[in-house]
């Protein structure tokens, strides 16, 4: 039975926030208003979670030479990156992230963490312009490098993925494979992996990508 007058009756908000930062802070807002906890996008025990498919990684697949994993605020490449050393393996991780929300390569390029105005991507899973100061320290000290990749490469990846796999992958699901794309030619002879981040995308806009169309963010 829901009590009322909880602190933790659910509570109808609208959406707020034009991009994932200014929401963010808007449930953070919300939690501190409510003396509620909030789950931050990247958490300590998240990142040991998102861990786990690492080790599954690296003990299915030997000889890895590189991993292209998507970068919104670094979760999955910080899972990938304390296991890699774990194990005492050579691969390199790259990052891979929206040529129009590059805070992290910018943040990585310059020793620093930089913020961007913008984040004008379709993949919202990368559509980040703060970073994560705890996120950055594990990527700057283990990434191999970072690819930014365009909107239209993200797209096509997308299609590829499709009809290559049978997989739905949202945008930032098919980063990865849009920088491998990207790179192909350098990796050609090596053994490599991609991470296809999930399939959370709005039906409408896949269905508009399978079309070939590249949706567009205002």
């Amino acid at each position: 039975m829901r009590r009322e007058n909880s602190k933790y009756d659910t509570v109808m908000t609208p959406f707020v926030g034009r991009d994932f930062d200014t929401a963010r802070q808007a449930a953070e807002q919300f939690a501190s208003d409510r003396d509620l906890q909030l789950i931050p996008s990247f958490y300590e025990h998240l990142v040991r979670g998102v861990a786990t498919y690492a080790k599954e990684l690296f003990d299915t697949v030997a000889d890895l030479a590189t991993v292209y994993v998507p970068v919104g605020l670094g979760s999955g490449a910080s899972g990938l990156i304390p296991v890699r050393d774990l194990l005492g393996l050579t691969t390199e991780i790259v990052g891979v992230v929206s040529s129009e929300a590059d805070a992290v390569a910018q943040s990585i390029e310059c020793g620093r963490a930089v913020q961007t105005a913008t984040a004008k991507t379709f993949a919202d899973g990368v559509a980040v312009r703060v970073v994560n100061a705890d996120s950055l320290a594990i990527l700057q000290s283990g990434l191999a490098r970072i690819v930014r990749v365009t909107d239209d490469e993200i797209a096509d990846a997308m299609r590829l993925l499709y009809r290559t796999t049978d997989n739905v992958a949202e945008g930032a699901g098919a980063a990865a494979t849009a920088a491998l794309k990207q790179e192909q030619q350098g990796q050609r002879g090596n053994k490599v992996a991609v991470i296809l981040t999930g399939g959370n995308i709005d039906g409408g806009l896949f269905a508009d990508v399978m079309l070939g169309n590249t949706p567009a963010v205002l």
